[in-house]
């Protein structure tokens, strides 16, 4: 009997055995003998693989910011184009695990208790996502060290977080990693800030719980020297926030936490050398990129669903919403047209999505393709698993269930990718961020776009700072004016810009809304003839 479905599989799944890792893509519409008859394969591929080598031999690969590109450098230091950064990524990794064995020890503890307890990790985008994700994949009740994260710059949840910290540990025996290339990144010197009021507030020292990642001669290094921090770690111009899990912006964190970093670079080498054989039939991550590009058109026209079935890769999909939407998402091609590229990425976690959107996956608009995630081991903590009926584990439901959604998507004609690893160890963490940065460096060769700038995120931040600009020129006005109370669009006005009514109407809302701002609010007929005017700031 000829079963179709399993001679797919055999043709159009790739495996690493070093790493117990396989990518299937037996359930996308590449035809079964894609491997050797996709125009791609002979056409647009032998030029990616050229450039991925010239990207790790040290070309310029970001050529809109004239930066050369080098994340693989930092499982690979031998890789390096000079000796200096061979040298410097290795000295790096040296000096990770000996500051975190010395806070293991109690040989660098806070100045009234014997040892750091938890962790708080002030960081943005890459600075985060990829520390969070490697926590909650890794950690356990028994880290010598309780992860926390500032991720934002938004008061009540930053206020959270603390609460946490106080419950788990105390502030007091928190050390505080602040990571910023430029140290000018606004969320992260807010976190900065409201992490040193907290301890301030408690009568502690802040640079003798403090520790900073950042460029050499940054505004953060600048801080960092001059008020006596315990410690300051590299980042590098040659690589980018959002392919940073794998320097000290990742490995820091993951080695105070106790994870085996080693173990996370090795993972990822491994990976990088089965991504790096010019063979699209071999190399698993130009499989993701062919199945990418037949699936969305070239040019991002499904959705990208991620699914792993694993609690403990919740945060992947988050992970992986910047890697590929600050990768890929381009007005414009490396020739200068406008193309408007990239995939957007949403997930869950299996079986969570069939109680959540799996339905409209089914049998809803087909502007998708998911990529599942199968885990082998059910536990790793080794222990067995509760047989929840006769010769059955409620891991035996989580394959049947992943196994069940992505039949029931095929019959639906719904494309899927599945891969698969063998736990979720370090190893295999650092053999996933690895797959996905080759993956995406590759795809955007197929499409012609750089894959290492974002333009768009400068835009947002400039537009924010003028936001700012106009906030200060409307409390300016209001300051003049104590007691007059006006619309939007007048104080608008008074603050030179009335061509701005909407922002400046948004603007007083917020002060309004909140308490020691100097802004007081009446109501109108309707929300856009409310009046608002200058009080005390103690009102």
């Amino acid at each position: 009997m000829n079963d179709a479905s399993w001679n797919r599989l055999q043709r159009l799944s790739c495996h690493v055995p070093a790493l117990g890792l396989a990518v299937d893509l037996s359930k996308t519409s590449l035809a079964a003998d894609a491997f050797t008859v996709d125009p791609l394969v002979a056409g647009l591929f032998p030029a990616a693989f050229r450039a991925m080598e010239g990207l790790e031999a040290g070309a310029i690969a970001n050529p809109d910011e004239g930066r050369r590109v080098g994340h693989y450098w930092l499982r690979a230091p031998e890789r390096a184009p000079e000796p200096e950064i061979t040298a410097e990524i290795a000295r790096t990794l040296e000096r990770i695990e000996a500051f975190a064995s010395d806070v293991h020890a109690g040989r660098i503890a806070p100045p009234t208790q014997p040892r750091f307890r938890a962790l708080l990790v002030v960081g943005i985008g890459g600075s985060a996502l990829g520390p969070q994700l490697v926590a909650d994949a890794l950690g356990s009740v028994s880290d010598p060290l309780l992860p926390f994260f500032f991720d934002n710059t938004d008061p009540d949840g930053l206020a959270r977080v603390l609460a946490r910290i106080d419950e788990a540990a105390g502030l007091e025996r928190t050390l505080t990693v602040v990571v910023s290339k430029s140290g000018g990144t606004k969320e992260t010197r807010n976190g900065m800030l409201e992490a040193a009021a907290a301890y301030r507030a408690k009568g502690l020292d802040f640079p003798r719980h403090a520790v900073a990642v950042t460029q050499d001669g940054s505004e953060l290094d600048r801080v960092a020297v001059s008020q006596g921090w315990l410690a300051r770690f590299p980042m590098w111009d040659w690589v980018g926030g959002r392919t940073s899990e794998l320097s000290a912006v990742g490995l820091l964190p993951a080695a105070l936490q106790g994870i085996d970093v080693r173990a996370l670079l090795e993972g990822a080498r491994l990976c990088d050398e089965a991504t790096r054989v010019p063979d699209v039939a071999r190399n698993p991550a130009a499989l993701l990129a062919l199945a990418w590009y037949r699936e969305t058109g070239g040019k991002g026209l499904k959705d990208m669903v991620v699914l792993p079935y694993k609690d403990r890769l919740l945060l992947f999909s988050r992970y992986l919403q910047q890697l590929v939407m600050e990768s890929l998402g381009k007005e414009r091609d490396l020739a200068g047209n406008v193309v408007h590229q990239g995939i957007a990425v949403y997930g869950n976690k299996g079986s969570t999505d069939q109680h959540a959107y799996v339905q409209q996956l089914r049998d809803g608009v087909a502007n998708f393709f998911v990529t599942f995630v199968e885990v082998r081991r059910d536990r790793e903590d080794g222990r067995e698993s509760l047989a929840v009926e006769p010769g059955v584990t409620s891991g035996d439901y989580l394959l049947g269930f992943l196994l069940g959604t992505r039949e029931a998507l095929a019959q639906s004609g719904r494309s899927s990718v599945t891969l698969t690893i063998p736990d979720v160890s370090p190893r295999s963490v650092g053999a996933l961020i690895a797959l996905f940065e080759r993956a995406v460096g590759l795809y955007a060769s197929l499409v012609g776009i750089n894959a290492y700038h974002q333009p768009g995120v400068e835009a947002g931040k400039k537009a924010a700072a003028a936001v700012l600009a106009l906030q200060g020129a409307l409390v300016a006005a209001l300051e003049k004016a104590p007691g007059t109370f006006r619309t939007a669009a007048e104080w608008a006005a008074a603050a030179g810009a009335p061509e701005r009514t909407e922002t400046a109407f948004r603007i007083l809302e917020h002060l309004a809304a909140n308490p020691g701002r100097g802004v007081a609010r009446t109501e109108g007929a309707d929300p856009f003839s409310a009046l608002y005017g200058g009080v005390s700031r103690s009102s």
